[in-house]
C-alpha cells in the first residue's frame, strides 16, 4: 500500500530526500507522492518532521 502525504506537509522536502526509488516530487504547495513508483517502505514517513505522511 503506498504512502500518501497530507496537507500538513511544509514542503522541507525531507521526505524527496530518504525515498530510495525517487517516488516523491515537489507538487503545488507541497510534495506528492506517485504511487505505482513507491515501494511501500516507510522511509519517507520515519523522515517527514511534522508527520505529514500515513498509508492510504
Amino acid at each position: 500500500m503506498a504512502y500518501k502525504i497530507s496537507e500538513d506537509c511544509i514542503s522541507c522536502g525531507a521526505c524527496a530526500d530518504t525515498c530510495p526509488v525517487g517516488a516523491i516530487s515537489e507538487g503545488d504547495g507541497q510534495f506528492v507522492i506517485d504511487a505505482d513508483t513507491c515501494i511501500s517502505c516507510g522511509s519517507c514517513a520515519d523522515g517527514c518532521p511534522v508527520g505529514a505522511i500515513s498509508e492510504e
